[in-house]
């Protein structure tokens, strides 16, 4: 759909094709940032680096269920920073299932950690999430002071989701678990869990150069595509599969049309709403803006338009935006693409997702995440600064 209208777009002259080639090449770099990320999370998978994870809750859990929901926030939230939120909705959310049916204990409250954990995870790394590529590039920031001026608000958000799902779902993680036979753990995928690290080392290093991260994860991917292709492991079919170029292409296309809609008048609207300044009310008021906004039209769109509204007061006022754009989304379905997406892997496993509750679930932890994680954000500005 966002390709035909990001050429009804230009063909009504809402915007020129000139202007919507170097929105294509804004964003370039980033599409293929997230791809190379995609199949570097798929090629670990096909080494078992998901199956040694489920292994390794099952067997430490002790058919504990809270103990369990602890494994899944350490596992969902590592996964979602250094993989992307992709790979724990699409690759960790079918083990959470398996891991907890294997427990005897109700899945419910785990499998829905994965997809708040998918948003709200998302915030500590510009590698975590799409909206964070789009707002790394916007901010000027390297990849460690990104890091580190999110790694706070990340574990304020994170703490205060895990202290809400344990009173949400109490009843639940009350109910005990009868393990069944947890049988001997796969092999530890060493080789894969050595080259992320050594990918992740290459977007510090990539950054502090000047040289753009997207090579240390192409670098990544390769590595491990070329040992699954002479192992016979994978294709190259799927790796292009793995790639999700249509999806790429809806980024490509979404950027397009949200450009011509706010050339043509949003920016002038919602500029009204944006306070000037990084104080704590301005940031609040920002990634309150944002949450709503992601919401509204889902945080993709959003995050495309209030970047260029954000970037002249500095990186604080992006990073507030990412707060929004992240967090805001584990309040509606339609938040997030990665929502709507682990709502279809919940089906696929026969699960049942009610509107109402997941609703509820989220009124009471958007605000309280997003309250802990602004003023995180302000100390952080105040004590490493966004320059």
């Amino acid at each position: 759909m966002a390709v035909p209208a990001a050429v009804l777009v230009i063909a009504t002259g809402a915007i020129s094709p000139d202007v919507a080639l170097e929105e294509v090449e804004r964003l370039a770099p980033v599409t293929a940032f997230l791809a190379a990320v995609l199949v570097l999370a798929q090629l670990c998978d096909d080494e078992g680096l998901f199956r040694a994870c489920g292994a390794w809750m099952a067997r430490t859990a002790a058919a504990r269920p809270r103990r369990l929901l602890a494994q899944v926030f350490v596992a969902a939230s590592a996964i979602t920073a250094v993989l992307s939120l992709d790979a724990t909705v699409v690759l960790l959310t079918p083990v959470v299932f398996a891991t907890a049916a294997r427990l005897g204990a109700r899945a419910k409250p785990h499998v829905y950690a994965c997809t708040h954990l998918s948003n709200t995870a998302s915030l500590l790394l510009p590698v975590s999430n799409l909206t964070n590529l789009l707002a790394f590039t916007a901010s000027g920031l390297s990849f460690t002071r990104f890091a580190a001026l999110m790694a706070l608000p990340w574990l304020a958000a994170i703490a205060v989701e895990y202290l809400v799902f344990r009173r949400f779902f109490a009843s639940d993680l009350d109910a005990g678990a009868q393990p069944g036979a947890v049988g001997e753990p796969p092999p530890l995928p060493v080789f894969a869990l050595v080259t992320v690290g050594c990918t992740l080392a290459g977007f510090v290093l990539a950054s502090a150069v000047g040289v753009d991260p997207a090579w240390a994860a192409l670098a990544g991917a390769l590595t491990l595509a070329c040992r699954a292709l002479l192992r016979r492991r994978t294709t190259a079919r799927a790796l292009a599969s793995a790639a999700s170029l249509p999806f790429l292409a809806f980024v490509l296309a979404l950027g397009i049309v949200v450009r011509g809609v706010v050339d043509n008048g949003l920016d002038e609207v919602l500029g009204h709403l944006i306070p000037a300044g990084t104080g704590l009310p301005e940031l609040f008021a920002v990634a309150a803006l944002a949450a709503v906004l992601a919401n509204v039209i889902n945080n993709l769109p959003a995050v495309l338009v209030l970047l260029p509204l954000t970037a002249a007061s500095g990186p604080g006022a992006v990073l507030a935006v990412l707060l929004g754009v992240n967090i805001g989304p584990n309040l509606t379905y339609a938040g997030s693409l990665a929502t709507l997406l682990w709502r279809r892997v919940v089906h696929a496993h026969d699960g049942e997702v009610e509107l109402k509750e997941f609703t509820r679930l989220g009124v009471y932890a958007v605000p309280a995440s997003l309250a802990a994680a602004v003023p995180a954000l302000w100390v952080s500005l105040a004590v490493i600064g966004g320059g």
